[in-house]
């Protein structure tokens, strides 16, 4: 284990020499561990030297474990706690998870077993740091008007959001879909002069062209046949307030003449009318496609009207930074809109997240995270928990891709994860049991599911000699030198 400052383990414990070899074991790899006999003396020291890590036995001469375990809860202490005991039993275990324990293990313990179950630990110690951190973040750096991120493309154009909004000058968003370009223009209505008047917004890709005329600036009764009542349009709604033009690449050419009309003088007639309205609105336009390309749609003379200010909003995957931060913002706002005890996103989701290209920009982020809260099992959302195109992990280092890649069943990854931790651990059961985070028996019904029971072969699971401790691939080794629970590690009797 390597790290910038120690890890720093607290072991309470009554045995001595159970103290003495753990911290000598995590001294070995780069701990800083102290001990305490006593449940009093473990509380003093959590309180001055502050640990990240507890190994915590579950009898103690002054408290049960579990009453300690509760005490360092209410304390606030953010260490994760593993208890250790010699008395294993399934209502132990649970009273234990119950009050708040990462793990439980049995004695005597295993080294191998102990450290993988502390490195597990102390990564969910980091992400509910890092989760907490993010928080910190929502709250400090919530960009403008709640928009939220942190990255230095985004804060220059919150920089000029800014200075726009207080302005009177037209706009023009460009951001491919999904982006955001809609609060984008509800952010610079909510912080320009015009405020308290309406913010009116039309798409004009999805109004029949015959329609969009009347649509922007009304008609009187009979003006044409379906025309049996008068009709106040967008622009005179609009009045005092703000009008978004979504997809303004979309209007119909003859209404561009008249849109360029309307900005030019600032009044409009509706259709079959005959007396002039003065315009008094403020003009923003949306689109997803650059409108100064030379495939435009929009005349040059309106399109250098409309983009007085031109803001660029980045697609998502061109800042990655965001990505956890919008996770978590999402996470908070659904889980109290459905009422889901959901609190955080498992590491291996969130580099699931990180990975995804994100086509459908913060929106499709926005809807991935409103899934995974509703259909998540626990309080932490996993990477089964996320839809089939982001939960599949890439191919180990070394390791073929599968025949179907890209098309991974869930039983399959599982397959995968289950032969790759096995094979971590050399066939030791036990371990890998503690690695997946599952029960051995768990483990053991799922090789008797994907029929991983060759595994046990000693070509796959090297032998240890009793005496020697070196490994053993003889045809002639005997039941005598193997371990004395060989399927708990592996290996086969002779």
């Amino acid at each position: 284990m390597s790290s910038a400052k120690p890890i720093r383990v607290l072991i309470v414990d009554d045995h001595s020499d159970t103290l003495d070899w753990m911290k000598l074991l995590l001294e070995s790899r780069g701990y800083v561990a102290q001990t305490a006999t006593l449940g009093a003396e473990s509380e003093q020291i959590r309180d001055s030297w502050k640990p990240q890590l507890v190994l915590m036995d579950s009898k103690l001469p002054d408290v049960g474990g579990t009453d300690l375990l509760r005490r360092f809860k209410e304390s606030g202490s953010s260490a994760e706690i593993i208890m250790i005991t010699g008395h294993g039993s399934v209502s132990l275990a649970v009273d234990a998870m119950r009050a708040g324990a990462y793990s439980f293990i049995e004695k005597p313990v295993d080294p191998d077993v102990l450290l993988a179950m502390m490195d597990k630990a102390l990564e969910r110690s980091v992400l509910s740091q890092e989760n907490q951190r993010l928080r910190e973040q929502l709250q400090q750096h919530a960009g403008f008007a709640n928009i939220v991120s942190t990255g230095a493309r985004m804060g220059r154009l919150f920089q000029l959001m800014s200075l726009v909004a207080p302005t009177d000058a037209n706009v023009l968003i460009h951001g491919e879909s999904g982006t955001g370009k809609e609060l984008v223009a509800s952010a610079i209505h909510e912080h320009s002069k015009r405020a308290d008047g309406p913010f009116v917004k039309i798409n004009c890709a999805a109004v029949p062209a015959e329609l969009m005329e009347s649509e922007l600036f009304g008609h009187k009764k009979g003006s044409f046949t379906g025309a049996v009542a008068d009709k106040v349009g967008l622009v005179e709604l609009a009045t005092g307030g703000s009008l978004l033009l979504d997809e303004i690449g979309e209007m119909a050419p003859q209404l561009q003449v008249k849109l360029l009309r309307l900005l030019q003088e600032r009044e409009f007639r509706p259709i079959g009318g005959t007396r002039t309205i003065r315009a008094d609105f403020r003009l923003i336009c949306a689109t997803n496609a650059p409108l100064d390309a030379p495939s435009r749609k929009i005349r040059e003379d309106l399109f250098f009207r409309i983009n007085t200010i031109t803001l660029e909003i980045p697609p998502l995957r061109e800042r990655p930074e965001d990505i956890p931060l919008l996770s978590e913002h999402f996470l908070s706002v659904f889980a109290d809109r459905h009422q889901r005890d959901v609190r955080s996103i498992h590491v291996s989701a969130q580099e699931a997240l990180l990975r995804h290209s994100w086509p459908g920009n913060v929106r499709e982020l926005e809807h991935v995270i409103e899934r995974a809260v509703i259909v998540a099992g626990g309080a932490e959302i996993q990477p089964a928990d996320l839809p089939d195109i982001l939960e599949q992990p890439a191919p180990a280092a070394g390791q073929p891709a599968a025949a179907n890649d890209g098309e991974l069943t869930l039983a399959e990854i599982e397959r995968q994860a289950i032969l790759r931790t096995l094979e971590k651990t050399n066939g030791n059961k036990r371990a890998a049991a503690s690695i997946l985070g599952v029960y051995r028996p768990t483990l053991y019904g799922k090789l008797r599911k994907y029929k991983l029971g060759e595994y046990s072969d000693a070509s796959k699971a090297p032998r240890k000699a009793r005496h020697t401790g070196e490994s053993s691939t003889s045809e002639s080794t005997t039941a005598t030198d193997v371990e004395e629970d060989p399927a708990e590690h592996g290996v086969t009797r002779s």
